[in-house]
């Protein structure tokens, strides 16, 4: 990648926020994960909980949310997928559950930058956020990048 275009730790400042696109939660896309289970996988049905909503229909949990977070989703993710040294650590907590037909939209927001002198590298930390068609937040996590400083000179 040309020097111009690449990312370097102290190009985040706190605050920063970058929006990615918003994804249709489908009857494809639920499929997908529908055959992942147990914890590490926490993806399922709750007809009884979706039958008391105004949408009705089948909620979506878990990894499928988690894939609409990850790398690709939002156009700064492709170039930070190029830039980092690691990728260390993500976490999220589901707040409202989402159901087939809604739509999420995602985005990181830069909440932390760690510049620890004598280091070749920086940590980036990301506020991550799904938001439902609706307006509400129905995902709050974090990823946390290992990113090149930039060489002097």
């Amino acid at each position: 990648m040309p020097q111009a275009d690449q990312l370097f730790a102290e190009d985040f400042e706190i605050g920063a926020r970058f929006e990615g696109a918003t994804n249709p939660v489908s009857e494809d896309s639920f499929a997908a994960f529908a055959g992942m289970t147990g914890d590490a996988h926490p993806i399922h049905y709750d007809q009884a909980y979706a039958e008391q909503t105004p949408l009705g229909g089948r909620v979506a949990h878990g990894l499928l949310l988690m894939s609409m977070t990850a790398l690709g989703a939002t156009p700064l993710s492709a170039r930070l997928n190029d830039a980092m040294v690691a990728f260390l650590d993500q976490g999220c907590r589901f707040l409202k559950p989402v159901f087939i037909g809604d739509a999420v939209t995602s985005s990181f927001e830069v909440a932390e930058v760690t510049l620890k002198p004598g280091r070749d590298t920086g940590i980036v930390r990301f506020a991550v956020t799904l938001t439902s068609r609706a307006g509400e937040t129905v995902l709050d996590g974090h990823h946390l990048y290992l990113l090149r400083r930039r060489p002097a000179g």
